[in-house]
């Protein structure tokens, strides 16, 4: 991919209410290029969707988000592809990354209540065809998600002082 459109990704990721205009301000290339190419990106499918980075603790949401480590026996053919495929269908889960190490699929989903998580771990993921093993590790804080820090820190007020 040329740099031009790697360059205007980076720009979108970092804030994807950037107009076309500023992002072509910015490269020094006119508007018309840059309106050209995010177009082309997204016809592409490697602009997939324009998101908003949210604190729910922030908003009184009472969500609750797991991580799954799963451990898979691959299917013939197809690899961890089919069993993930199956997974990424429910409603539930918001993100399945293939991982390296001691499980296989990473899984992020998303309940009201900790007793529905439970319940879609017990009845929906462990019993699939192929999952040897399932861990659940409960969200309890987010510090920082996608480059993004949701707590303000305060500077540290002392001077530096070096020998």
């Amino acid at each position: 991919m040329e740099q031009f459109k790697i360059r205007i990704i980076d720009l979108l990721k970092e804030d994807a209410r950037m107009s076309p205009s500023l992002i072509a301000t910015m490269l020094g290339a006119s508007e018309a290029e840059v309106a050209g190419a995010i177009r082309e990106l997204e016809e592409a499918n490697v602009i997939v969707k324009y998101a908003t980075v949210v604190n729910w603790a922030k908003v009184d949401d009472d969500k609750v988000t797991a991580l799954i480590e799963v451990q898979i026996t691959p299917e013939r053919g197809r690899g961890f592809d089919a069993i993930a495929e199956r997974i990424y269908l429910y409603p539930e889960v918001k993100s399945v990354f293939l991982m390296s190490g001691a499980y296989d699929l990473l899984v992020e989903i998303e309940g009201k209540t900790l007793k529905e998580v439970a319940s879609f771990v017990s009845n929906k993921l462990s019993p699939i065809d192929r999952v040897l093993s399932t861990k659940t590790h409960f969200i309890l804080k987010k510090y920082k998600q996608d480059g993004i820090i949701f707590e303000n820190h305060e500077e540290d007020p002392r001077l530096l002082i070096s020998p």
